[in-house]
This record gives structure tokens, C-alpha cells and sequence, in this order.
């Protein structure tokens, strides 16, 4: 064939198979993303969980979500309760300034999820957390969990450095900012 022309033909399992030019193809591989001949195609939508408090959403939370969006196929922004913060805004304000954010991200969804973030991954079928960090202390904090959700569900942590400009800003800066006005 060598030609480039795409022949089909009955595969296993009744999946088609077939050639395109000189490379033997499984359509079902290729339908699933998986192979061209013998190498990967990039096919599989990847998603991504940016999780966090959003309490409030700063200007680096969206900037993050910005660059998320234009690096994975989907990107699902979660509203995560931590045990370990009070929440000073109501669930429902997260979730509307987090759409609001959103509103020119066509491959953006918000949620929110009480539990674990790895239980949210499996349910939701997502292999990859998005995380900002604006130092080395931001890293200190997420590495421990990075290792943790890859060892609990093989789930990679996707580090995004922040746009110095805003390295600065965190959402306890700016609920302080806010109280002082």
C-alpha cells in the first residue's frame, strides 16, 4: 500500500483493523488512543482536577486555571473541603466566582467534593491534579499529598510555577486586604 490510503478490514474481537500507508493499525487502539502501528498516539483526553478552598478565588487561582485549561483537554475546578480550614464564603459564592472565572474556558467544569481527592479522581475518571505553587514552601506542603494520591490511585501531580506578578497573592491575603476596607 505505501500510499497513505487507509484500508479496513475485520480485526479481533470484532474491533476493525486496517492499514494507513505501510502500518499495520487496531482501530480499537486507535479509537481508545492507545497506538498507531507502534507508537502512541496523543488521542486520550487527558483531564485534569484543579482542587482547593477557592476561599476566595484570587487572581493566581485563575491564572493557573488559565494555563490548565490551555495544557489538558478538560479541566474539571473542584471546590475540596479541608478539614483543616474554616470556610469564610458560603460553598454556593466559591462555586458562582469560580464559574464567573471560568466563563471563557469552554473546557472547564466546576464542582465541588467533600472526601477524599483520590476518590474524587476515580469517580470522576481523572489521572492528573493540577497544583499551583507560588515557593518552595507551597511545594514543601503539596509534595507529601503528590505522593500520597499517586500512591493511593496512581494519580500524577501536575506542578504549575506562579506568575511571580502574583506569587504574592494568597486567598488569606486577600480575605485580610478585604476586612481592612
Amino acid at each position: 500500500m505505501g500510499d497513505g490510503s487507509l484500508h479496513l478490514d475485520g480485526g479481533e474481537g470484532g474491533l476493525p483493523a486496517g492499514t494507513v500507508g505501510d502500518l499495520d493499525v487496531d482501530l480499537g487502539a486507535v479509537e481508545r488512543g492507545l497506538a498507531l502501528g507502534s507508537r502512541l498516539l496523543p488521542f486520550p483526553i487527558m483531564r485534569a482536577l484543579f482542587p482547593g478552598s477557592f476561599d476566595p478565588v484570587t487572581q493566581g487561582h485563575q491564572d493557573v486555571l488559565r494555563r490548565a485549561a490551555l495544557l489538558f483537554d478538560e479541566v474539571v475546578v473542584c471546590v475540596m473541603f479541608n478539614a483543616n480550614k474554616t470556610g469564610r464564603l458560603p460553598l454556593t459564592e466559591r462555586l458562582d466566582r469560580l464559574r464567573a472565572a471560568a466563563a471563557d474556558l469552554s473546557n472547564v467544569t466546576v464542582d465541588s467534593h467533600t472526601g477524599l481527592l483520590v476518590d474524587y479522581c476515580r469517580r470522576a475518571g481523572i489521572d492528573v491534579v493540577v497544583r499551583g505553587v507560588r515557593g518552595v514552601r507551597d511545594l514543601d506542603y503539596e509534595m507529601p499529598m503528590a505522593r500520597m494520591n499517586h500512591e493511593l490511585a496512581g494519580v500524577e501531580t501536575f506542578f504549575l510555577a506562579a506568575d511571580p506578578a502574583l506569587a504574592h497573592v494568597s486567598s488569606t491575603l486577600v480575605t485580610t486586604m478585604n476586612r481592612q476596607e
